[in-house]
């Protein structure tokens, strides 16, 4: 009898470990710009294969942060990093690009008219120098548009944030005055405006405020039925951010440091030109993060080979770009680079 017991709790706790193992778990924080992806890629990948991920939307800084400190197994970011913000990393990091998406100029005033916007128009709005609605600048390339008498609100990522980075590089790009005065960054000292915490913060003031406008992902902006602007690129044409106009945008010639690409203010004649990378980070050396095993370091990066791979078609129905075939193939080779303890975890 008490063999029975023993070979029959064996059997139980056997089968938990069993349990425990196919329901592994993943843990990841960085960039709500994706978010509404990367919650449809676990939901999926968790059913395909029994890995959970949980993915926590707390911004990229956040996110970069996190796996500097080796909280999570992953971060995320839609901005790279740095040699300023590697310089504390307790090991090397390597940057993955995943998909491409738009940063969208979305506004709340009567009537959700529709707007244009020229980079000009953008830069004079976010340093303030242009107030109201109504103002000339504005006027002049909406003609046919009758624009109220009604103070513009800025509203601004609160949080350290890669799409604020993005929409820097932007403005810095067209504008020598926000160059200047402002610069780039995931954080900025802005000189107008209030703060929203995430994207979903600001798509949710911009809502709320009539006058307002900020920089929304393109997939928040129609979830939430917002209205948003066209803009001038770099040819002088007007373009929708759309999934083609992103798409068109992430065309680009790869250098070989992939992290020195840059979508925005695109020389392509139809792309859009607040478009952006996003990205995910790890240790080059996974065994650096808190030495999780080789089977956790394994499944780390096999979700990241699904995600710039089978993940992909769950891209466009959200409105996100897929990654152009030169960008898959070098996220790829740097995926392959990763190890556990000095071997490869992909072949």
């Amino acid at each position: 009898m008490k063999i029975s017991r023993f070979i029959v709790l064996l059997a139980v706790l056997l089968s938990a470990t069993g349990m425990a193992f196919a329901q592994a778990q993943l843990v990841g924080a960085g960039a709500t710009f994706p978010q509404p992806l990367y919650t449809k890629m676990f939901e999926v990948y968790g059913q395909d294969t029994g890995v959970k991920v949980n993915y926590q939307g707390v911004g990229s800084g956040a996110g970069q942060a996190q796996l500097k400190a080796k909280t999570v197994d992953f971060g995320a970011s839609d901005v790279v990093m740095t040699a300023k913000d590697m310089a504390d990393s307790p090991a090397e990091i390597v940057q993955i690009p995943i998909v491409a998406g738009a940063a969208v100029m979305a506004y709340n005033l009567p009537g959700d008219p529709k707007l244009r916007f020229t980079p000009d128009v953008i830069a004079n709005i976010f340093l303030g120098n242009i107030k109201s609605w109504d103002d000339a600048r504005i006027a002049a390339v909406n003609p046919s548009v009758k624009l109220p008498k009604l103070t513009i609100t800025v509203v601004h990522r609160s949080d350290g944030s890669g799409t604020t980075g993005a929409f820097s590089d932007y403005l810095c790009k067209v504008s020598s005055e926000w160059k200047t005065k402002v610069g780039t960054g995931t954080s900025l000292n802005w000189p107008v405006g209030v703060g929203g915490k995430g994207t979903a913060g600001v798509a949710g003031l911009v809502k709320q405020l009539p006058g307002a406008i900020g920089y929304v992902e393109l997939v928040y902006v129609l979830q939430n039925k917002m209205a948003y602007g066209d803009v001038q690129n770099s040819h002088g044409n007007w373009i929708t951010p759309s999934l083609a106009s992103t798409s068109s945008a992430a065309q680009v010639t790869v250098p070989a440091d992939i992290t020195q690409i840059s979508l925005t203010n695109t020389d392509a004649a139809d792309g859009y030109p607040i478009s952006t990378f996003t990205w995910i980070l790890l240790f080059k050396d996974l065994k650096n993060q808190n030495n999780p095993g080789m089977d956790k370091a394994s499944a780390t990066v096999k979700l990241v080979q699904w995600m710039i791979h089978d993940g992909q078609k769950l891209a466009e129905p959200l409105s996100y770009a897929t990654l152009p075939a030169a960008v898959a193939a070098k996220a790829d080779a740097i995926l392959k680079s990763i190890t556990y303890d000095g071997t490869p975890l992909l072949k």
